[in-house]
């Protein structure tokens, strides 16, 4: 809607008319007028569009199943964001892993795996899988998370490992929405790289 500014005959206008814009500064006391543009929408535009409607449709339907509008207050009033707004940060947010802290696992028993899982709401579970060199299976259990949804979780080490020994280290995590995450590392044991 143009808006017009009367002092004498006409001061100034704002507003759109047809494919004009104009944009009154009353400070300036000047009218500056263009034309819209238009512009295609690229391919990430688009994507992102139809993302974002996917994360307002999956809200939507998450406040009306009682189980996860419980879920989802429940963190909101931790986090202090409104419940849907979460609920739409939780659909577009992929869970991720930091690269794993090795710097206390010298491959003994007991020895810890520190692992930085990334989620908006945090990870359900974490798994970890130790692997030789030739595809052979060392051990495999689950993670302990330090504190609920903060993210870091260790796990510990049940069979010893020579130093030296080059191995893979395999971590999957699952969020509250059952997506997976998972990476692979390939230390030498007794080293933090």
């Amino acid at each position: 809607m143009t808006k017009v500014r009367f002092h004498g005959p006409i001061a100034g206008f704002s507003g759109a008319m047809g494919e004009m814009v104009f944009a009154d500064n009353e400070k300036e006391g000047r009218t500056v007028a263009y034309m819209k543009k238009h512009y295609e929408r690229s391919e990430a535009q688009l994507s992102w569009d139809a993302q974002w409607s996917q994360a307002v449709a999956y809200a939507k339907m998450a406040m009306a199943d009682p189980t996860k509008l419980a879920f989802y207050q429940m963190v909101a009033e931790e986090k202090d964001m409104p419940v849907f707004a979460l609920a739409m940060g939780d659909y577009l947010n992929i869970p991720s892993f930091k690269p794993l802290d090795l710097s206390q696992y010298k491959g003994r028993v007991g020895d810890p795996i520190l692992i930085h899982a990334v989620d908006d709401i945090g990870m359900i579970s974490v798994e970890v899988a130790l692997i030789g060199i030739r595809g052979k299976e060392i051990e495999r259990g689950m993670a302990v998370e330090t504190g609920v949804r903060s993210g870091y979780w260790v796990y510990t080490a049940t069979i010893a490992i020579t130093l030296g020994s080059d191995i893979f280290i395999e971590v999957v995590g699952f969020d509250n929405r059952g997506r997976k995450a998972k990476m692979t590392e390939n230390p030498i044991v007794g080293t933090d790289e």
